[in-house]
């Protein structure tokens, strides 16, 4: 059974006739007849009865064209729902992102986002590291923001902003005054490391000749716990500049760069390349480009390249 058979069905109970139907659905009379032929023998019942010339619904051809009309016209209002949704997005995007990306990143997207896209849901899943890029390749999530560079080929990669992770003390620390700090200055000192993630790979490599000699003395895994409890002088860490701001802004807290480079940290929207892409989540690509700082060029898939593919414009209703 398809809806052609169910149009065509319709059209006979309109008309009250077999050619005429055949006229109105441009098929031929023996076309129509075979139609009806098959709808009959799928529901092993007749659904007209030949009066002479005339023909009329039995008992079960009523029923069934009564749930005929409700088929059609979900598929009507199906098709008035799809158009919609392209005229006025809706639906829901999911977003995988780790906890300072949700405080510091995604509040002016999100709010730019939603006066332009009213309609469309915008959900968070807080996630961290390598789970980001597993909750999006495994299509648990629309988008994810992961720090770069990402490998895995199956993602498009756009860099959305950049910072620096630099060193947070307490403003009268002995480190608060320096210019630079580098992994020996850290020995004498209490740290408190990043508990896992890719900042903390990269601290693990630049403290790397001091491991040994460190004084790890707690390892959490949130940033605003980090700043807290650097705060209230239980120790040095370390946390992007934009994450910081507004305590650094304020005096409560100092913040200091890595030697003998900076620590240059990189963000990335990441969504699968074989997925299609709505209006409300194109959008939402370019309304993130526009509104989260740093560097906006698109690059390639392993997240090494340099190369331009901006996303395409998206008209906005």
């Amino acid at each position: 059974m398809d809806l052609d058979q169910l149009h065509t069905f319709l059209e006979i109970v309109r008309l009250k006739s077999f050619s005429k139907a055949a006229q109105t659905c441009y098929r031929t009379q023996p076309a129509i007849s075979a139609q009806v032929r098959q709808l009959e023998q799928e529901l092993n019942t007749t659904l007209f009865e030949r009066l002479g010339t005339k023909i009329a619904l039995t008992t079960a051809g009523k029923i069934f064209a009564e749930y005929a009309e409700h088929i059609l016209d979900y598929r009507r209002r199906a098709q008035d729902a799809i158009n919609e949704l392209e005229r006025v997005p809706k639906g829901e995007l999911i977003i995988a992102a780790n906890e300072a990306t949700c405080i510091y990143v995604l509040p002016e997207v999100f709010s730019q986002y939603k006066k332009l896209f009213p309609n469309v849901q915008l959900s968070v899943d807080r996630s961290y590291g390598a789970r980001v890029v597993e909750a999006v390749t495994d299509n648990l999530a629309d988008f994810g923001i992961t720090q770069l560079p990402v490998q895995e080929k199956k993602l498009q990669v756009a860099g959305i902003h950049s910072d620096e992770v630099k060193l947070i003390a307490p403003p009268y620390h002995p480190l608060a005054s320096k210019r630079l700090i580098t992994p020996r200055d850290l020995v004498p000192h209490q740290v408190l490391f990043p508990k896992s993630g890719t900042t903390r790979a990269r601290l693990n490599v630049w403290a790397e000749a001091v491991e040994d000699e460190l004084q790890i003395s707690m390892e959490l895994d949130s940033t605003e716990m980090i700043k807290r409890f650097v705060m209230a002088g239980l120790g040095v860490s370390f946390l992007a500049a934009s994450n910081c701001d507004e305590e650094v802004s304020s005096g409560r807290m100092a913040a200091i760069s890595l030697g003998p480079e900076p620590m240059i940290r990189k963000l990335g929207l990441i969504y699968r390349k074989d997925k299609a892409l709505s209006k409300a989540a194109l959008g939402f690509i370019q309304v993130i480009l526009e509104n989260a700082g740093g560097f906006t060029s698109a690059i390639n898939a392993a997240g090494t390249g340099g190369s331009r593919n901006m996303v395409p414009k998206v008209a906005r209703s």
